[in-house]
């Protein structure tokens, strides 16, 4: 196999990435792309107490092992397969279950902080950011939140004000700038979309 075709999907918590991979997978079939989301690298919190663990400043870089995620791309583009980590968001911890990920022609690395690590950033071949409004993303995150990892309303309001807002301003928003293409109101952007779609095809033909 040739080397694979590596995207990386940046954006805020919220923004549609979700969405923009699910269309990304769709058009290139599912047997033929390796998906990672980078939030199945947060560090394990096991020796840490649940309430400290629900302190934890997730839109940090230093909350993610983004060395072993390069690794694990490395390995995948050498033709290797690898047992990449979970994560238990209701546990606040890292889950014992891996998953066996084997390397594909597209291999899509999704995640709000994919674009803060250079060595990460130069891995890609293409980078796509996800751009949406900040009142649309605290809507999705709290909806996302509640109903997905068992938060409260009041806590995922307190941790959007204390982390989520200012480290978007600090490590997310500014990593625009690396992108080659940027989607505004990411999957709802049917035009974009189908420009990225169209690039995508050209590509893996």
């Amino acid at each position: 196999m040739s080397k694979p075709f590596i995207i990386g999907v940046a954006g805020g918590s919220g923004s549609g990435k979700t969405t923009v991979v699910e269309n990304l997978i769709k058009v290139l079939g599912k047997k033929s792309v390796t998906f990672i989301s980078h939030d199945d690298y947060y560090k394990s919190q096991n020796h840490l107490s649940m309430i400290e663990r629900v302190k934890t400043n997730y839109d940090h870089p230093q909350s993610l092992e983004t060395n072993l995620l390069i690794s694990q791309l490395i390995e995948l583009v050498a033709g290797n397969a690898v047992k990449k980590p979970t994560y238990d968001f209701v546990k606040h911890t890292r889950s014992e279950k891996t998953v066996t990920l084997k390397p594909n022609p597209v291999i899509i690395v999704e995640g709000i902080l994919v674009f803060e690590s250079k060595k990460l950033r130069d891995l890609f071949d293409l980078k796509v950011f996800v751009d949406t409004e900040a009142d649309i993303r605290i809507i999705r995150r709290i909806k996302r939140d509640i109903e997905e990892r068992g938060r409260t309303f009041e806590y995922v309001v307190d941790q959007y004000l204390k982390y989520t807002k200012p480290m978007h301003n600090e490590f997310i928003e500014p990593n625009k700038r690396y992108a080659d293409i940027i989607i505004p109101e990411g999957g709802k952007n049917t035009v974009a979309l189908d420009l990225l779609l169209t690039k995508m095809k050209t590509i893996i033909k």
